[in-house]
């Protein structure tokens, strides 16, 4: 015969009885409850560490979009609906509201902060939080975050490299956000046609490159400790461009560098044009026959290889050049001296020997 151990099933069942009247006690409190009346409504914002978007007004207003809630049966108020009301709102990142033991609605909204502001090559701007989510800009105040300039699209479905350059974007920008040396020295950043970033600082005339989103402790140690020795010898406005994407280097490139091998490559373009064209032609008076164009952008002066100079032989009263030396007479006794001469010749046609023709072979 099967024995029952009574006792066990009689604990059993006081446990279940005290359950059910706990149950049916919480019920009856519940419902008393939802015929009281809502007395006051508390309203808490977190995650405001540098910026309110969304004070206590703009959720009163959202709350009282449904109906009054103040002096209103507790029952009668949809909780859930509210939240999802109050969510709505692209600054609130999360909602909560319950009512406590005095009938006062509590309201816990966390509010989305903006890590940096975009602005796109269409002349567009938003905000980006730290969930690459972008935000509208507000009308209560400017947000103090980094500036980035350059961005590609102003759609609001964004293809895959410009979401992978958002989240990019959020990277740098708590970086910079995160250090108040950083915030006060870059002005802006300006996004590169290869998706890269450039920094543009607040002090100093020249321009930082970033590169890629990736080892940004590494990149920005460089450059602090590059601030803390190169300027100190040289100068804040010496450099005009650092690069600091490299490994174990920044690259520095001094004021005027640029333009100057700049300048060299397009001399040397011209030169290599001038030797690929063909030589030169001369006329006899020492002429180029087919010159070479040049820009008048360039500076470059080209001249032919040979020059032929004729010059005129200068009348002299008192010398006269006669192979190579120089007779100390004047110009009436040059041209007596050379009439005689003249006269002591004998004409040709006196000659009655018949002269040799040479004839030139064609």
């Amino acid at each position: 015969m099967r024995k029952y151990n009574w006792k066990k099933i009689l604990l059993n069942g006081l446990w279940i009885l005290a359950g059910i009247g706990t149950m049916v006690l919480l019920g009856a409190a519940m419902q008393q409850k939802n015929q009281k009346t809502c007395t006051n409504i508390t309203i808490e914002i977190t995650g405001v560490e540098r910026h309110m978007f969304i004070d206590e007004k703009d959720v009163m207003e959202m709350l009282h979009s449904v109906g009054q809630v103040a002096g209103s049966r507790i029952g009668s108020l949809n909780l859930r609906q509210m939240e999802s009301l109050v969510e709505k709102d692209p600054w609130v990142k999360n909602a909560e509201m319950f009512i406590d033991n005095n009938q006062v609605l509590q309201v816990k909204i966390e509010e989305r902060q903006p890590v940096a502001r975009v602005f796109t090559l269409g002349g567009n701007s938003f905000y980006l939080d730290s969930n690459a989510l972008r935000l509208p800009l507000s009308e209560k105040l400017s947000a103090r975050v980094p500036v980035f300039t350059g961005f590609p699209s102003d759609k609001s479905s964004l293809a895959k490299p410009d979401s992978i350059l958002l989240n990019d974007i959020v990277k740098v920008g708590k970086y910079i956000l995160a250090d108040s040396f950083w915030m006060a020295q870059v002005a802006q950043v300006d996004i590169t046609p290869g998706a890269g970033f450039e920094l543009v600082p607040v002090l100093g005339d020249h321009t930082v490159s970033l590169g890629g989103a990736e080892d940004l402790d590494r990149k920005f140690r460089k450059l602090g400790t590059f601030y803390h020795k190169a300027w100190l010898q040289n100068g804040i406005n010496t450099y005009e461009k650092l690069d600091i994407q490299y490994d174990n280097q920044v690259v520095a490139i001094r004021k005027g560098s640029s333009q100057a091998r700049i300048d060299s490559a397009r001399a040397h373009a011209l030169m290599q044009a001038m030797m690929n064209q063909p030589a030169p032609g001369f006329a006899d008076s020492g002429r180029v026959s087919n010159p070479v164009p040049v820009s008048k952008k360039d500076t470059v002066v080209k001249k032919p290889l040979v020059t032929t100079v004729l010059k005129p032989v200068a009348k002299a009263n008192s010398a006269t050049v006669t192979n190579n030396k120089v007779i100390n007479k004047s110009l009436t006794n040059v041209k007596k001296a050379a009439t005689k001469k003249a006269a002591q010749k004998k004409p040709a046609v006196r000659n009655k020997k018949p002269r040799a023709v040479m004839t030139r072979n064609q």
